[in-house]
């Protein structure tokens, strides 16, 4: 029975993560939806190129509140389903995994940054602080959103076990940096040939 609400908790931790909120926000203002202009990426960097920020801001608390919600619900209800570390970590996946191949949205999802962060936040709010302090601090001194993100989840497994060794949580950190690295690698070769965009819209 264990086993059965784990599996549920994965599953409905999913298509709450489908949920975009880029085109869900972009819908409600009455703008483009995000996958048709810019990078065509369904997140709050792209939604900011439109230069509607409460549209970003919205964008970002949403995509991170859902990453945060499932694994909070999933702590939660823990001792009452019976949930073991390996399952919390799922759960975080599985939100991820939704942000990035939605559903809803044809598979075709965002890069999982406000999400990630969100799920860090719920696995540890010391883990997701230092987390996000990262990006913030790349983000200011360089001015570019995928370096920031790509150097918070290089480090964000090394907080982790830092912190709290290596166990079942540290796995689902490690996966979600992982597939944060896997989902920029496009903007790895535009960094390299120094073609990436700038937050604000120069190249670097």
């Amino acid at each position: 029975m264990e086993t059965l609400f784990s599996l549920v908790a994965i599953a409905l931790a999913y298509l709450l993560g489908s949920v975009s909120f880029a085109v869900v926000i972009s819908r409600a203002f009455g703008m483009a939806d995000p996958r048709t202009y810019g990078s065509k990426n369904p997140g709050a960097t792209n939604v900011l190129r439109t230069g509607n920020k409460t549209a970003a801001a919205l964008t970002l608390l949403g995509d991170g509140a859902k990453g945060w919600l499932a694994v909070a619900l999933a702590l939660y209800y823990a001792a009452r389903f019976g949930f073991g570390d390996a399952t919390i970590a799922l759960v975080g996946i599985a939100v991820f995994l939704g942000h990035l191949y939605p559903l809803y949205h044809g598979f075709k999802g965002g890069k999982g940054v406000a999400t990630a962060a969100g799920v860090l936040l719920a696995f540890n709010l010391w883990l997701g602080f230092a987390t996000v302090l990262t990006w913030v601090i790349i983000a200011y001194f360089f001015r570019i959103s995928s370096l920031a993100s790509l150097v918070a989840a290089g480090f964000a497994p090394f907080f982790y076990m830092f912190l709290f060794g290596f166990d079942a949580r540290a796995f689902g950190v490690l996966t979600i940096s992982i597939l944060l690295l896997y989902r920029h690698w496009e903007n790895v070769g535009r960094l390299m040939a120094g073609k990436e965009k700038r937050i604000g819209g120069a190249r670097h």
